[in-house]
């Protein structure tokens, strides 16, 4: 196809619009500019490790109840047999209903990375769709790795040039279509115009899911990344056909429709500098990564203390922290999604039982007993003053016993982030955990492709999931 016409050049309108459509057009070029050999090998280190880690959280989901009968239903109506769902063994579809597939898993359990700098979930808005369709066209590893770190950059730097729409969208719905434009447009090689041309077709496709649905527990929240992975492929295809959107419609959507803050500059600013997926964090606790500084100041009570802060003699447990988990207040989650945007659910789940791992927010703890007396027993607090990043999200602890004794603990910033960094290894055992029981071949193969394995790196990525999705 020839290349695409872009229309409505930045000759006119607001200047904030006019920086936006020239700065995507700059970085349409730089990204199909840059390839595999271009990329540092400790980032693309880093690449492979988000891969297998968001795998991995598509993989824990499998169990999910309504997931489940979501993917049933995309399998029982499957077109051309061409990408792998993951959830055990290999059922395949078409490349479009395994990105929703995998979409929709991706964040169920809490347990895929994000991007530190501005809520922006760049893993799972790209992978669902670029793992269909690398399988697909069975494109090598290293082409999975190199548009991966590439589509990072390109989603990130949306949500950095309009950091102020997910005060009220959800990045999921805001973001999750162009990161998996951007993806399978790097993935099926397009120019930078056709590849520009995707961007804006995707902007226009993505959906408003409101923020406040998360902590209410609509599970609908959970397949916004499923949408934006298909909506993203299918703005490709119609790139690829002469349909595009403005040059201007980033700015359009964002600040027109949606009446975000632009920073226009950060749509370029520093490319090729601090590569966005050094920038991510990582998680082990299953649940809303605002909560983790909390999380982590009442384990360090439970290591710390042990016996002499038994859940059953609580009386109080005061919670200081940031706006953003201050409002994350609900003492009734209705469904596993409330619980893991619960911070009186999270900090009770805690005590009671050691962890905040997926089984702390399982259906079966919504009405355990011990856990639901001490949600009701949770104050939350603002934590002032507020530090500055990347402290910038602290908790302090104050657990009260009966009889009046204190307790008191604080993380200013939870593990897992540029500056407290998970060592790799707790990674990939967080990735054995979850798959072993299903993919017992994953870990290995994570671990080739983080010591960017040539042999590995040059085979075709559906080579690569026949290896790890073999259970024999």
């Amino acid at each position: 196809m020839p290349d695409s016409t872009m229309l409505d050049l930045p000759d006119g309108g607001p200047e904030d619009r006019r920086v936006i459509a020239a700065g995507l057009r700059d970085l349409a070029q730089w990204a199909v500019d840059t390839s595999f050999d271009d990329i540092p090998d400790e980032v693309s280190a880093s690449a492979a490790l988000v891969l297998f880690d968001d795998i991995a959280a598509m993989v824990a989901a499998r169990a999910e109840p309504e997931l489940a009968r979501l993917q049933d239903g995309l399998l029982s109506h499957a077109g051309v047999v061409e990408a792998t769902v993951f959830r055990s063994g290999r059922p395949r579809t078409d490349r479009y209903s395994a990105a929703m597939a995998n979409g929709a898993a991706s964040d169920w359990c809490e347990l895929d990375e994000g991007y530190r700098v501005t809520s922006c979930h760049a893993g799972i808005y790209i992978l669902p769709a670029l793992l269909a369709e690398a399988e697909a066209a069975a494109l090598p590893t290293k082409t999975v790795i190199r548009s991966l770190v590439v589509a990072y950059e390109v989603v990130t730097r949306f949500a950095r040039s309009f950091p102020t729409i997910t005060q009220t969208f959800h990045p999921h719905a805001a973001y999750s279509a162009i990161g998996a434009a951007a993806a399978t447009g790097l993935a099926r090689n397009l120019s930078a115009e056709t590849f520009q041309a995707a961007l804006t077709n995707a902007t226009t496709m993505i959906a408003p899911g409101p923020s406040n649905h998360t902590g209410a527990g609509a599970l609908v929240r959970n397949v916004w990344p499923a949408i934006g992975a298909t909506n993203g492929m299918r703005a490709v295809d119609w790139a690829d056909c002469g349909i595009t959107g403005l040059a201007g419609s980033p700015y359009d959507v964002f600040g027109m429709g949606l009446g975000a803050a632009c920073k226009p500059a950060e749509m370029t600013h520093g490319l090729g500098g601090v590569w966005a997926i050094t920038q991510n964090f990582q998680k082990l606790h299953a649940c809303c990564q605002f909560l983790h500084s909390s999380v982590e100041a009442m384990l360090d009570l439970r290591q710390q203390y042990g016996d002499a802060v038994p859940p059953e003699k609580i009386a109080h447990i005061s919670i200081s922290t940031h706006p953003r988990a201050e409002r994350l207040d609900g003492t009734r989650p209705a469904t596993t999604l409330a619980a893991k945007f619960s911070l009186p659910h999270a900090a009770a789940a805690v005590a009671v039982l050691g962890h905040a791992g997926a089984e702390a927010f399982a259906a079966d703890r919504l009405d355990d007993p011990q856990i639901d007396t001490l949600r009701h027993k949770v104050e939350v607090l603002p934590f002032e003053p507020l530090p500055d990043s990347p402290n910038d999200r602290p908790s302090r602890i104050a657990l009260t016993l009966e009889g009046g004794a204190t307790f008191k603990s604080e993380c200013l910033s939870a593990r897992g982030g540029p500056d407290r960094p998970f060592e790799r290894t707790e990674i990939l055992e967080k990735i054995d955990g979850i798959c072993d029981p299903v993919y017992p071949a994953l870990g290995g193969l994570a671990r080739q492709a983080i010591a960017l394995d040539s042999d590995l790196l040059t085979q075709p990525w559906d080579q690569t999931v026949v290896a790890f999705t073999k259970t024999d």
